[in-house]
This record gives structure tokens, sequence and C-alpha cells, in this order.
């Protein structure tokens, strides 16, 4: 760990609305969506941070920010008198009567907050991606080369490149190009079914972020948007590096982590990123103690399984899957899926492949695949959900790669 990470400060921008996640985000901020059964998105950036001794955050929210609000104020305390927090920045019109225009006016608005800290540097991350990272390296990276700016990046499927900012990059590692969500990617020099993206998060010399949100407030035709509006012109005279995510490594990170990093900006990635979590060996392994993922205990009971009925077909248990605290599988049978606290499945039924989130209960006889749950929904007995993709499209929302939503609250007619 270098040696000024003590004057610094993380800026986690967490205001978005998160519309391709509806219905998961129809009541809630995406950085608050659950994620891994007992975890918060958001939870994964702070823990990047707290890990990696940066302990001076400031997340600004927005959109339906009340669960995640909740969720920061009683899991995310750390030590005041040490000079440590984690503060909720709500948006307060500081600069007019308009909400944040983007994610640099989000930046501009909140230009008080640089000034009672006084940091040399300031990340500014992202608040709704699924990853591990040491950003004391990133940090080190950026001071070798004294950049004003330094973006963090990986190499992404060409056909994935029209979601990102899509980067040029010289051989010193210097930036020399940037095309913001091109709808024809370039690939990287030598791998044409490959572009190299940023991943939106950036590590500024503090006066360099003060004079470029600052001259883009005053441009009335900019869009206030990191990449759109500051990165794509920044490179042009000022020292911006491009630091290669992939080359990243933090303690007990396993080969197949190395470059590990999710965007769940819809439903079938954030889908998959959570299959990512359940295999024997996972590509993203939740259980490095080493750098461990932090959020809030709640003292809940052990999960429980029960029934042993082997001639009657009446046995709980679990396979391939992750179980949360306060969980109940009643004489029915889990497989490759993620239960979030206080859910319960009663006899004979079965579930695979599905994402169910807290206070879940799943009568008697249900068949479910392929689904995620929203909290607080009791499926009734005998109900059969993402066997039958056109019944399904009657009653739910159905994904282009199958999966069924069911929204949080929603009462299911038996």
């Amino acid at each position: 760990m270098v040696r000024t990470m003590g004057k610094t400060l993380a800026m986690i921008l967490a205001g978005g609305a998160g519309t391709r996640l509806e219905p998961l985000t129809r009541e809630r901020a995406k950085p608050a969506v659950p994620f891994g059964g007992r975890y918060r998105i958001i939870d994964f950036c702070l823990s990047n941070f707290a890990n990696s001794g940066v302990l001076k955050m400031k997340v600004l929210t927005q959109y339906k920010s009340d669960s995640l609000n909740n969720h920061l104020s009683r899991a995310w305390r750390l030590s005041s008198f040490l000079g440590q927090f984690v503060d909720v920045v709500p948006a307060q019109m500081r600069t007019g009567l308009d909400w944040y225009k983007g994610s640099a006016d989000a930046i501009y608005q909140n230009l008080n907050l640089v000034t009672d800290e006084e940091p040399d540097q300031i990340f500014v991350f992202g608040a709704d991606h699924v990853y591990r990272m040491n950003v004391a390296t990133m940090l080190e990276y950026h001071l070798e080369q004294k950049a004003e700016c330094t973006v963090a990046a990986i190499p992404v499927p060409i056909e994935q490149g029209r979601e990102f900012g899509i980067i040029d990059v010289a051989p010193d590692g210097r930036m020399k190009g940037f095309l913001e969500k091109p709808k024809n990617p370039p690939p990287i020099p030598g791998n044409p079914d490959m572009c190299l993206a940023s991943m939106g998060n950036y590590l500024f010399e503090t006066d360099t972020l003060v004079r470029e949100v600052v001259r883009d407030a005053a441009n009335d035709q900019s869009v206030h948007d990191f990449g759109k509006s500051i990165i794509s012109e920044l490179y042009k005279h000022a020292r911006v590096f491009v630091y290669d995510f992939a080359q990243n490594t933090y303690p007990g990170q396993e080969p197949k982590e190395r470059g590990y990093w999710r965007d769940v900006g819809n439903i079938d990635v954030y889908y998959q990123a959570n299959m990512d979590l359940v295999g024997v060996e996972p590509v993203f392994n939740l259980y490095n103690d080493r750098w461990p993922i932090y959020t809030q205990n709640r003292s809940y009971p052990p999960a429980k399984f029960v029934f042993n009925d082997v001639e009657n077909e009446r046995v709980g248990y679990a396979t391939d899957s992750l179980v949360c605290d306060g969980c109940i599988i009643s004489g029915g049978h889990v497989h490759k899926s993620v239960l979030s606290p206080k859910v319960r499945i009663n006899s004979y039924s079965d579930i695979s492949e599905s994402i169910f989130f807290e206070n879940v209960t799943v009568g008697r006889r249900c068949r479910i695949r392929h689904a995620i749950v929203d909290k607080n929904v009791e499926i009734p007995a005998g109900m059969t959900i993402g066997y039958d993709p056109a019944e399904d499209r009657k009653h739910f929302h159905v994904t282009p790669e199958g999966v069924v939503v069911i929204p949080k609250g929603m009462k299911l007619a038996s």
C-alpha cells in the first residue's frame, strides 16, 4: 500500500436510475439491488476501497435512494475517530434547481466536499459493477506516470464495444483516442475480436478534476458525462494514462479471477453474474477472506434443511447453491441457485438456476427455474415458472435470454 493513501478521497457515483434492470430497480437504486444473496451491488466497490486502504468515501446518491441510504448507514460505519467515513451525499441542488445532469455534473455540484477534505488525488468510481480491485496499485501507476488522470480499462469482445467508452492507447500507456459507445468499435491492434473499454473508474489529480468539471459546467452544449464530456477532450491536452485492470492483483486472488469485472447493467448480465458464484470452482470466489466483501450483518438464525423422508421423496437439500442465514429448505430441492436471507422452500418443490431475494416463500410442489424473485413474494402451491415462456410472458417480465422476473411484493394467484 502506498504512503499517500491517506491523502486520497473516493467519490462514488451511485445516483443512476438503472432503468435496464427494471423491475428490480422499480423501488430501489441500482447500487442497492441485492447480489450474491447477502450483498448489495455497491458493497463490491466500497469493499475494494476499504481493503485497499482508502477509508474516506463519499457516496453521491439521487434516484430512489431510500433503500441505498438505509443500507449504507447501517452497514458501513467506519471510525470517525480515525478520520474514516462512508458518507451518503444526496443531491442537494447546491448550484441551482437542477438534479444531477450527468456524472460530471454530480461532481461539480459537490465540489464543497473536495474543498472540505483537500485530497491530493480523487477516485471517481461507479457503484454498480461486480469485481475485486486493489485500487492502491492503480494509484501507484498513476503516480509513476505523473498522470493528471488515469482511466481503468479492460478488454471486451468487440460486439459489446458499443456499450462502453472505447480507448486507443499508445505503447507507453498514454491515451491517444477515446470514443464513447461507438457503433463500430475499433479493435485492439493485433486482436480484431477485442476492444479496450473504459470501466468508468477514474483517478484524478485534484486540481485537474476541479478544473475540468468547472469548465464542463460552463458549457451549455455539454451532456455533463465523464466519458462523453470530460475524458473525450481531456486526453488531447493533458497527461491521461490507461490502467490495465487485467493486470490488477489482490491478496488471495485465484488465476481465473484476474480481470473479472461485470457491468450488471441488464437483467441477463446480472443473472449470469450471480450464476458465476455457485460453481464448485466459481469464476468469482466470494470465499476469499484475504479480500472480503463487507456488508451488513444481521442476527438471523442459521440456514436449516429438514426432512429426510427418502421413501416419499421429501428431502430438504441444496446443491451447487448459495443459501443465506434464516433460510429453511423444508423437504424441497434447490440446485444452482442463490437464496437471500429468510427464504422458505416447502416440500416437494424443485428450484433450479434461480435467484430469490429476501423473505420469499415457495409453496409445496412448485417447479421454478431460470427465475429472479424479488423480496416479499409468496408463490402459491403447485405453480410452475420458467418452463413455458409463452405462459410466463402473460404474467411476468421475461428477458431476451428467457429469465423470468417477479417484482417485489407481487401478489400471485394460486
